[in-house]
């Protein structure tokens, strides 16, 4: 059967369906334990998480399944030398921001606190609890943790935007590599290029990396129903991962407005875009995104560039100012359909069937 991979026994699930797992508030203790107890991965991303936090959600997750799910943290958690933005940088992203502001009748900020790591610590939280999965983003793990991990029972999934990537992934011991396509929405989880060089489409990436890796891989970006699972599987892919379908559920912690706008016609459009986190991610278009493609980068280094805009997102959601905010979002948001995240997993689940067993007439 087509669900049955090298993936599903290493994830012991019962399908190859991976839920994105997003930070920032989106993901939720509902969709995690709804794709996993429909016999997916579900996931959930910690990187903005104290351990206090990922404990306490740990806990919640755990009494919600008995199945595989899967915590996700970013090994490299800020761009800012020492956590700090310069006063030159800051006085930059002032000229360059600050009319924004200034029409929504908001101070602009003064320069964001120091930002210090939560990497090491979060690791720490996730040796302790011992997932069934644990995924990470932007670069590779040392061969202690590789190791403590395995001795732990803890598959490793890390994420690759290139075939470079891919490689170091291997080399280091990682169990799995998610083949991160440039149609998928949020950040670019490059690591080796900087992430504008690093925008190989889905399906080419998966072709590469399976031709020269032997672990498994998962395709991400561009995949929202079961035509799209197929057709990675059969290029190569021993799962899927689908975000912007499952952020769009009622299940997930996106707010009310950002999924109505995943499934509105302003979904037809996305960018890649640095202006709101200072890492390059894709959401839906809007005036901001559009108004700095292209130009000299103004803005402070992630993450710090999300605190200075975190007071105009507030703003531009109080006023209803759509246009300023980053929705994050994939290319492939047109084609939603499903609002329960329990509908979305039973349609792939049929559709993917579906497409194999037509392919076997």
């Amino acid at each position: 059967m087509w669900y049955q991979t090298k993936a599903t026994r290493l994830l012991n699930i019962d399908y190859p369906i991976l839920q994105g797992p997003f930070g920032g508030g989106l993901s939720s203790v509902e969709l995690v334990s709804t794709v996993s107890n429909a016999g997916g991965l579900g996931g959930y991303g910690a990187y903005t998480m104290s351990p206090e936090e990922i404990y306490a959600i740990d806990r919640q997750i755990r009494a919600a399944t008995d199945k595989p799910y899967n915590l996700n943290l970013w090994v490299s958690d800020t761009d800012a030398p020492g956590g700090l933005a310069t006063e030159d940088q800051h006085k930059k992203a002032k000229e360059r921001f600050g009319a924004y502001f200034d029409e929504l009748e908001i101070p602009f900020p003064e320069k964001p606190a120091p930002f210090a790591s939560r990497f090491a610590n979060q690791l720490q939280v996730v040796l302790d609890i011992r997932p069934k999965v644990f995924s990470f983003m932007f670069g590779t793990l040392p061969a202690d943790v590789l190791e403590e991990c395995r001795s732990k029972g803890i598959v490793t999934v890390g994420a690759a935007t290139t075939l470079d990537e891919a490689l170091a992934l291997e080399a280091s011991g990682t169990d799995m590599i998610i083949a991160s396509g440039f149609e998928a929405g949020g950040h670019r989880p490059s690591f080796l290029d900087s992430a504008e060089a690093s925008t190989t489409g889905t399906f080419v990436l998966v072709q590469l990396i399976r031709e020269k890796v032997k672990i498994p891989v998962i395709a991400a970006g561009g995949i929202a129903t079961g035509r799209g699972i197929a057709a990675a599987m059969i290029l190569g892919a021993d799962a899927a991962q689908i975000g912007t379908a499952f952020l769009a559920t009622d299940e997930s912690g996106a707010l009310p407005i950002h999924k109505e706008m995943l499934f509105s016609d302003a979904a037809k459009y996305t960018m890649l875009t640095r202006a709101f986190t200072g890492r390059l991610g894709r959401g839906l278009t809007s005036r901001i995104s559009r108004d700095h493609s292209g130009k000299e980068p103004a803005h402070l280094p992630f993450p710090l560039q999300t605190t200075l805009m975190s007071s105009l997102r507030k703003a531009a959601l109080d006023r209803q100012k759509w246009d300023m905010i980053l929705f994050w979002g994939g290319q492939i948001a047109p084609l939603l359909k499903h609002r329960k995240a329990k509908h979305l997993m039973n349609s792939l689940i049929e559709e993917t069937t579906e497409v194999f067993n037509h392919l076997k007439k």
